[in-house]
């Protein structure tokens, strides 16, 4: 008997879409199942040729699956070295054009079979759960972990109406999230609260960004100057992203900063606007469209600016820590983790800003130990990921759950329990068409449309989601109590 813990890891990105919910789950599948003790799947969303040339970069499109997963695991194995060796699954997706993220179709757990549903690491839980329909998380996997990638609230409180909008969001987040997970792990504390959550940031950089690090440390032990460029920010081209704070701060102390000149490198909906912000103001600021952050052109700049408040851990900080550079960020819950290293700067104010700055143009970065290194990496992540959810602990929670019952079954048999209650209650409402669309659900998306099961080699659906709801009501007479 196969003694593997079997693990599901389900996401709402894909490569080619360069986002965080793309690549950090990726190299979470990749370094899980590196050392063979874990049989472990990546489950990701897949989209019609239409959604494709709204979201995947440089004209890029998959004919079917298989070619994207070509794609991704070529992707993968380029970065970290080494072939890797878990499944990949994909999930009927469509992309939400006001949402600007991908969104799920039909009930995604079901493309993990009943008897090898084990572990579920849902990446974004709210973003998954929000209109989720089907079986329930918790009673169809053993454990059901839940990592918080994103602060939704902040987006939120941006939007007209804002501040209400995110009062109700918090709390449709904690309804779905405490429904569907056993245990939350909240990257920083720059995210939504979470009762009973845990604070770590279980992921770790590219290794290609600690292999520059290590030629820039190899010529600074060799006494050669590593870094012979000033400082820069990249990051995606919109003013939420620090270029309005980064803005803001070099023009209120250019007199403090003089001769200090600062390239920024992104592409986004605000590019147009940053630039003609920056020559407006006279500021010594040269824009460029973005780049892989691991480009050659990057690796002699000595200072990373990072003034961005809305991350919940800024990656690029952390690729900036690992190729061996001075980080001047801010004192914010989203830079809680980098504080340790020696490199990373942070300050409360204009005059720190200013002060930090000045200082880390005239002084050589601290060279990393090997620990300090080590903190960063993948490996780590993973380490400490297994530490926080016990994965590698024998896990002794017994759940009375049976694949051939449905949903309302086992729903009712919990009746007695509020949590039981509120998940009857959620799944009932996600049932309707109109209810979904009042919450914001991608219309006609309670199941995959016909093109998605061919695409998918999924069952065409016999009967509409209403008519399913009606059939297991039906049968709610007859459930055993």
């Amino acid at each position: 008997m196969d003694k593997k813990r079997q693990i599901a890891i389900f996401t709402t990105a894909s490569l080619p879409w360069m986002t965080g919910t793309a690549v950090n789950p990726l190299f979470r599948a990749a370094y899980l199942a590196k050392d063979g003790e874990r049989i472990v799947t990546l489950v990701i969303p897949w989209l019609s040729l239409k959604d494709q040339k709204l979201v995947y970069p440089n004209n890029i499109t998959f004919s079917s699956p298989a070619e994207q997963e070509t794609y991704v695991r070529h992707w993968v194995d380029e970065r970290t070295g080494f072939k890797s060796d878990f499944g990949i699954l994909f999930y009927p997706g469509k992309f939400s054009l006001d949402k600007r993220s991908i969104l799920a179709v039909g009930d995604i757990s079901e493309r993990i079979p009943d008897e090898k549903a084990d572990i579920a690491i849902l990446e974004e839980p709210e973003h998954l759960t929000w209109y989720h329909h089907g079986k329930r998380w918790k009673i169809k996997f053993r454990l059901v972990v839940g990592i918080v990638h994103t602060n939704y609230l902040e987006y939120v409180r941006r939007e007209k109406n804002g501040r209400m909008q995110a009062f109700l969001l918090k709390y449709i987040n904690n309804w779905v999230v405490s429904i569907y997970c056993h245990k939350v792990i909240r990257l920083s504390a720059a995210t939504q609260d979470y009762p009973k959550s845990i604070i770590c940031n279980v992921h770790g950089v590219n290794p290609k960004f600690l292999e520059i690090g290590k030629k820039k440390l190899e010529q600074q032990q060799n006494g050669i100057q590593a870094f012979t460029k000033g400082a820069y920010y990249i990051g995606k081209m919109v003013w939420s992203k620090g270029y309005k704070e980064l803005l803001e701060l070099l023009l209120d102390n250019q007199k403090e900063l003089t001769g200090l000149e600062v390239d920024l490198y992104g592409t986004g909906e605000d590019s147009d606007q940053v630039q003609e912000t920056a020559k407006r103001l006279e500021l010594a600021v040269r824009v460029h469209p973005g780049r892989d952050h691991a480009d050659l052109l990057f690796h002699d700049y000595k200072v990373f600016l990072n003034p961005s408040t809305t991350d919940v851990v800024c990656t690029t900080t952390a690729e900036a820590l690992a190729m061996g550079k001075i980080v001047v960020c801010a004192n914010h819950p989203s830079n809680e983790f980098f504080k340790q290293f020696p490199n990373c700067r942070t300050y409360d104010n204009g005059d720190g800003f200013v002060k930090l700055t000045r200082h880390a143009l005239a002084e050589e970065p601290a060279q990393p130990t090997d620990a300090q290194r080590h903190k960063l990496s993948w490996e780590a992540a993973t380490e400490r990921f297994l530490r926080v959810t016990e994965l590698d602990q024998e896990f002794t929670r017994k759940l009375s759950k049976s694949p051939t019952k449905n949903f309302m079954s086992t729903s009712l048999g919990l009746s007695s329990s509020m949590e039981g209650a509120s998940a009857y209650v959620h799944h009932v409402a996600s049932g309707f068409e109109a209810t979904r669309r009042i919450f914001g659900a991608i219309p006609k998306s309670l199941q995959p449309d016909e093109e998605q099961c061919q695409e998918l080699g999924l069952p065409i659906p016999a009967v509409s989601g209403h008519a399913y709801l009606a059939t297991e009501e039906s049968k709610s007479s007859g459930v055993e109590g």
